[in-house]
């Protein structure tokens, strides 16, 4: 079997998106819910989305070919029945774990994902400002286990698109903390504003699609607290709402910073690209590490607590 065909669910839940936003806008704006827009903020997302629907076309094809070429190789042809559908989903979400932990703490990788946490908004048109340029980064690779194994790509990005649809939701501030079972299995909107949150706790925390169970499994799991309220955006924020200065700004500053910056060496350069971001060759800036050290010095009491090092860890720096 090498047709598969199935609905485009993404597609399909445009009008749900753009309903539940509205919906949400209103109960922000008639203050019966807490949240937060911005209309030029707002703008800028729906923006991003649609450019991410065009760069998707135009640009698609290369994870297409680098999975199909793969597909050639593959032990077996498991099919589409509804365990390989499930299997697939939860694999995949493993699978973006990674991909989403990657993104933060290689540049590289970063440079393309760093355009979703650019909002200092958190409402569910933030969920819109995706990526243009994710085609390009080379992180089609974590695929291609599955397509070996015998998953077809078709059968992999239909089970994405449930991804996506559970990750809409979750950008919302006006749902509050949820049943207790389900913020222990799942990604929520409290464990996803920690994700967004700038403050120094959560920097690198939650990196769940769906299941928050790999964060508590991989060490990555920050609960969100009362007395420290998220803050969102990223650690400097790029103050425009330019659609275009969104999408390209880090990949910009990337390059100008391997290759423009005189007096490198090759392993600087290459530093640059791969690091973590805020790495610098000569310890200028400072990345998550650094900010929480920093955020433990003034707050002792605070040494320890989850998405904070301990105080020996921090004198020994």
């Amino acid at each position: 079997m090498d047709t598969y065909s199935f609905p485009p669910v993404t597609q399909l839940a445009i009008p749900f998106f753009i309903g539940a936003i509205l919906l949400e806008l209103w109960l922000v704006r008639t203050r019966k819910a807490a949240g937060e827009f911005e209309t030029r903020d707002t703008l800028t997302s729906l923006a991003m989305g649609v450019g991410n629907v065009a760069a998707g076309l135009i640009l698609g094809f290369i994870s297409l070919a680098v999975l199909m070429w793969v597909w050639q190789y593959r032990l077996v042809d498991l099919g589409a029945s509804w365990w390989v559908l499930a299997g697939a989903f939860l694999i995949d979400d493993l699978r973006y774990y990674w991909y989403h932990r990657i993104a933060h703490r290689v540049r590289w990788v970063w440079a393309e994902h760093v355009n979703h946490h650019s909002s200092q908004h958190y409402n569910l048109s933030t969920a819109l400002r995706q990526s243009w340029t994710g085609h390009l980064t080379g992180m089609v690779i974590l695929q291609t286990p599955l397509v070996l194994l015998g998953v077809h790509p078709a059968v992999i990005a239909f089970v994405f698109a449930f991804n996506l649809l559970w990750q809409f939701w979750i950008h919302t501030e006006t749902i509050g903390r949820m049943w207790p079972w389900l913020e222990a299995v799942f990604n929520t909107p409290s464990h996803h504003r920690v994700h967004h949150a700038t403050n120094p706790r959560y920097l690198d925390a939650n990196y769940a699609g769906t299941l928050i169970i790999w964060d508590r499994m991989f060490g990555t799991f920050v609960e969100e607290l009362e007395e420290d309220r998220p803050r969102y955006g990223i650690v400097k924020n790029i103050a425009t709402f330019n659609p275009v200065k969104v999408a390209f700004h880090e990949w910009i500053a990337m390059f100008g910073d391997a290759f423009a910056t005189p007096g490198l060496t090759i392993r600087q350069r290459l530093g640059y690209l791969f690091m973590p971001p805020g790495w610098s060759h000569d310890g200028s800036r400072k990345g998550s590490k650094e900010l929480k050290a920093d955020y433990v010095r003034r707050n002792p009491t605070e040494a320890g607590k989850p998405g904070l090092p301990a105080a020996e860890m921090v004198a020994g720096q």
